[in-house]
Parts: structure tokens; sequence; C-alpha cells
């Protein structure tokens, strides 16, 4: 039996907690990015997957993932954890590497939910995620993360495509899905021609830098061991994350005489995508390249909604599917035998390995649309997915959980009654401005 290493144990349990710290994060990235209205809700739909997921994956989510033999899918051969509270993994406990992927199985359907911010009943989300975690990430996981000496899921032990800490499970799954979310749930009320602009700014960038600090749990973590190789992944997460922030704001200037603090929290989110398939496979040259690439093109791809028609509130498309899919594959130009041991196209490494990422990542970006689309109909014709209008004109924090963020009629008395349905409203100043929680772009 290999041997337990103290070090390498806690750094993985440290790394636990930061990628749980992510979700809280990404709430509140998400909730300032909203009405006023609806900060309680899209706070509350990450911390369910706290809570759903969990058990979620004791029962039998991590057996799907992280057993068996077969390519596609696990076993429930660890239901309830069964026979991890004395196994191995590599040189930490098992039941250690379970709690690890566990909190990349909780952040990855909260990802969705800014697709579909103001306008999701609660418990139509919940449904939803509930499904697509068990039909979506588990064999996804599956796929990407599970090593078995030529016995793991298709893409980490047959196709042999690079994701070290999940730009395909993970970010590209999200996208997707999200996508998919948004088209069944149609638009939000008055969107595009009314300014739905964040209410919270602060709270956004408290968000980002949650995420930021987080990640290195995420992306070092993945190396499941406190060695060389998560030095590297640490370091190239960080020098991604910072080009990327600068290129979005740059990026902003140029198009919108502005660079907005929207903008570089944004940046800094789309940094850290695209930096997480690849951050143990380039160098640090190669991180901030990657970096610079994915703050343009994500920068530039959120307006892509306005162009399509389709509201996604909070940009998933734009920056968790396109970040993903841009890290993914940069991998097969960037990747450096000195880090991974295979040459990108860039090194002279030919064609080989972007082929391979390209497989990887169109598979999981199909699977996850199609899939994701029979999941959200099936949750709107069972028990409906939308707010009625009325709710949603209210403000879906008063109607779906009879609270509301901000109490400042305690304060102010009765100068502030209504704020909720009125937040946002004035100039529709695009160029500029930014709506719904959607960042400067010109339409």
């Amino acid at each position: 039996m290999p041997k337990i290493d103290s070090g390498d144990t806690a750094w993985l349990l440290a790394s636990s907690a930061l990628v749980l710290l992510m979700t809280p994060g990404l709430a509140f990235f998400y909730g300032g990015m909203v009405r006023v209205k609806s900060v309680l809700n899209m706070i509350m739909m990450s911390f369910a997957c706290i809570g759903i997921v969990s058990i979620m994956w004791v029962l039998f989510g991590y057996s799907l993932a992280f057993k068996g033999s077969n390519p596609l899918i696990g076993d429930l051969s660890a239901a309830g954890l069964s026979g991890t509270l004395k196994g191995v993994s590599g040189t930490t406990p098992e039941l250690v590497f379970a709690a690890f992927q566990l909190m990349f199985a909780i952040i990855t359907p909260a990802l969705i939910s800014g697709a579909i911010a103001d306008r999701a009943k609660f418990g139509g989300w919940v449904m939803f995620a509930t499904l697509w975690t068990a039909i979506v990430y588990f064999p996804v996981a599956h796929w990407v993360f599970y090593f078995n000496n030529g016995h793991g899921g298709w893409i980490a032990d047959h196709l042999k495509a690079f994701d070290f800490a999940g730009g395909t499970a993970v970010h590209i799954n999200a996208g997707a899905a999200g996508l998919a979310c948004a088209l069944v749930l149609g638009k939000r009320r008055g969107w595009p021609k009314e300014p739905m602009r964040p209410h919270n700014l602060p709270l956004v960038l408290l968000g980002a830098g949650l995420l930021w600090f987080g990640w290195f749990g995420f992306n070092a973590g993945s190396a499941v061991a406190a060695n060389g190789l998560a030095g590297i992944a640490f370091m190239n997460t960080q020098v991604a994350t910072a080009a990327a922030a600068m290129a979005w704001i740059v990026t902003e200037k140029l198009r919108d005489g502005h660079s907005t603090t929207l903008g570089v929290a944004s940046g800094a989110v789309a940094g850290l995508v695209a930096i997480t398939p690849a951050c143990g496979s380039v160098t640090p040259m190669g991180a901030i390249a990657i970096g610079i690439v994915a703050g343009v093109l994500c920068a530039l791809a959120v307006g892509l909604k306005f162009r399509f028609g389709f509201d996604d509130s909070l940009d998933v498309v734009g920056v968790h599917l396109v970040g993903g899919l841009v890290g993914t594959l940069l991998i097969g130009l960037l990747c450096s035998a000195d880090v991974v041991g295979v040459d990108g196209l860039f090194y002279g490494g030919g064609f080989s390995q972007l082929g391979k990422q390209a497989i990887a990542a169109f598979s999981v970006l199909a699977y996850s649309f199609v899939v994701s689309y029979i999941l959200a109909q099936i949750v709107d014709k069972t028990i409906g997915f939308r707010i009625s209008e009325e709710d949603e004109v209210n403000g879906i924090d008063t109607s779906a959980h009879a609270e509301s963020g901000y109490d400042l009629s305690a304060t102010f008395g009765g100068a502030f009654n209504g704020l909720g349905a009125g937040a946002g409203a004035g100039t529709d100043r695009r160029t500029v401005d930014v709506e719904g929680g959607e960042r400067s772009v010109k339409a």
C-alpha cells in the first residue's frame, strides 16, 4: 500500500477548503451583478448547490465519477463512500481526495445559475441542479478526471487530452448548460431594451477576490501533492489571471472609452477559467499568453448575446464557455515538454495534441448542451422553471424567499419604498453602461 504523506494530505485538505470558499465567492460575484430585488435569490442558488451536491456526492456521486473500468461512467462500488475510510489515493487518504473533488462538483452547477438570473423558480432550480449534477456532471467528471492505468475515463485515460483542473468538466460543461437553460427560460421582461445594471459593484469585486484566492486550491491543489507541479500551477494561475484582467480593461478602453471595475473583475474570472485546464501543462510565459487571449476574446464574446438574442444574464457563456474553450484549445499550441512531457504546436509538437484537445472540448460541449436542454424542458413542463411575470416585476427575493437584501426603510423611512422594483431604471447607454449584470458592450 502506498505510504500517506502528511504534507500532501495537509495541502489537499487546505485546497479543499479553498475550493469550497469559491462557491460563496461566486455567490457574491453573481449577487452584486444582479438588480437589488434579486440579490438574495442569486446567492441562494449557489448556497443550495452546497447542500444538494454534498449529499449526492456521498450517496453515489463519488462512486460514479471515480470508480469502475467503464470509460463512460463509474459504478456504485463506493456508494455511501464505502471502502474509502481506509483507502489511499496516491499519497493521501482516499477520503481526502473525495472531499477535494466534492468541492469541484459543488461549484459547477452553481456556475450555471448566472445564465438564468432574475427569472428562475427556486424549486425549479433545485430540481434542475439535482438532475444535472447526476446526469451530466458525474459522467463528465468520470471522463475527464478519472485516471486508472488505461481503464479510466475516455478523455483522461484513452484520448489523453490534457485538462489539469476542469476547463472541460467544469467551465465548458457549465457554460454549455447555461446557454441551454437561457434558451429554455427565455428573455427577462424588458431585456434588452431596459437597462438592468448591477446593484453593488463592491460586492462583485469582493466575490472576484474570493474566487481568485480560492482558485489556487482549485488549480494548484489539482496536483494532489505539495510538489513542484503544484508550484507551476500556482504561478501560472496568478500570471494568467493578472494578464486577463489587464487585457479585458484595455479592450474596454479601446472599444468603449472606459475601463470599468466590472471589467477588471470579469477579466480576472475569465483568466482563471482559461488557465484552469492549462495550468499544469504550460510555462508561465505560456500562461500569460493564455490570459491575454482569454481577456480579449471573453470581453468581446459577452456581446454575442445581443447579436444572437439569447439572454445570458451574467455572461456565463461569454466567460465560462468561451474562456474554457480558449484554455483547453490553447494547450494544443502552448503545452511544453518541460512541464507535461508533450510539446504543443508552437514548440514543434505538431497538431496531434491540438486535435485531442478539440475532441475533448467539443464532446463535452455537445453532451452538456443537449442533455441540459432536455432537463430544463422537463423541469419547465413539470413543476415549472420560470417565475410569473408579476413575481419577476415585483422581485424574486420577496416572492420566493419573503426577504429583501437591504432594509433601507428602517433608516430612511419610506423614501426607499419600491427600490427593488425600480432599481436600474435610467438611460440606456449601452456602450458605456452595463445591463442586468451585463458588462459594457456595443450592441
